[in-house]
């Protein structure tokens, strides 16, 4: 693809950072055309060793099998029976999406997202808002929340990334509750957000077109009318929601978030690093957090972020989470 070399930095030596905070899970590689005005831009999936921080990932890839690569991590994924295994959790969307076709209206109208992670996954996605629609900024194709069809390829594209995939879902039920469980040092605090949609200008492959975004507004913590709560209180996480649907969308991360995707990740501190047996306590509290919610749970992603939860204890925490989670779905 090409876009205007004047969209870029005039510095060149800053056209790598520019390009991974718009790009974000894929790779940009710019070239100068043939036209002195344009820039060629070729986007990849990164398969590059040293673009992967964590040194145990042969170890979780071993595991995890399925002839998986450092190219095609972000692609793997599968589903039995309620819950989805991705290691990208940008396959959380695609889930829920498949959920909609299945339930009524009404049902997907009353659905609590049960958010598990050390970050939000409320970043802007490449998408355009054109008449009410999303449009993938990367290939001009239609991108419709209720459309599984629509959201594989936008996935596939870097149109939907790890930390965006939630934002479409806003987009399609403004009103949603979301609980997010979150550990210090990110949290230390319950908070309350009223969560809204607006819309930023698109600064590179639709330039000045409006583009999808989300404005957090703090509220009081005694305001049931926001509709985001963060806390690092299970019981709290899992309370006044019984008999509603829930979708459970659980990035490993939580447990243990060592790297946050940071090559500079030995130097970073306060960092979450706790032992497995701590983990495996949290795992507990989470699985029994659920099951005391008495909240009807339509639909569980769980994903392994590579890069962000070491993958030495993605098997030993996976097989502790699926015995729990088999005693209550």
């Amino acid at each position: 693809m090409q876009v205007a070399r004047s969209l870029l930095p005039q510095d060149a030596a800053k056209w790598h950072g520019f390009l991974r905070d718009y790009f974000c899970d894929k790779d940009a590689t710019a070239a100068p055309s043939l036209a002195d005005d344009t820039i060629d831009l070729e986007l990849a999936w990164p398969a590059d060793a040293q673009r992967h921080v964590d040194p145990a990932l042969p170890i979780g890839l071993a595991w995890w099998a399925r002839g998986v690569t450092l190219g095609s991590m972000w692609s793997s994924h599968w589903r039995e029976g309620r819950i989805m295994t991705a290691l990208f959790d940008t396959w959380t969307l695609l889930s829920w999406s498949e959920w909609l076709h299945r339930v009524e209206r009404k049902v997907a109208e009353d659905v609590v997202v049960l958010h598990v992670d050390d970050h939000r996954d409320l970043g802007p996605p490449r998408l355009i808002v054109r008449n009410d629609s999303l449009i993938d900024a990367i290939t001009d194709a239609a991108v419709n929340v209720r459309d599984s069809a629509s959201i594989r390829p936008a996935i596939e594209s870097g149109a939907i990334g790890m930390g965006s995939f939630m934002t479409p879902f806003v987009h399609e039920f403004p009103n949603l509750q979301v609980r997010h469980l979150c550990q210090p040092p990110k949290v230390v605090e319950d908070a309350r957000y009223a969560v809204g949609i607006v819309y930023d200008k698109d600064v590179l492959l639709r330039p000045g077109e409006d583009r999808l975004a989300i404005k957090m507004t703090r509220a009081a913590l005694s305001d049931a009318s926001a509709n985001y709560l963060v806390t690092d209180d299970a019981k709290r996480w899992g309370s006044g929601i019984e008999g509603r649907p829930v979708l459970v969308h659980i990035d490993m991360d939580y447990f243990n978030n060592r790297y946050d995707g940071d090559s500079d990740w030995r130097h970073r501190t306060p960092a979450l690093d706790p032992d497995l047996p701590t983990m495996q306590r949290k795992v507990d509290e989470l699985v029994d957090a659920l099951a005391e919610s008495k909240a009807r749970i339509e639909d569980v992603v769980i994903a392994y972020s590579p890069g962000f939860f070491p993958a030495e204890y993605w098997e030993p925490l996976d097989q502790r989470l699926r015995d729990g989670l088999r005693h209550i779905l």
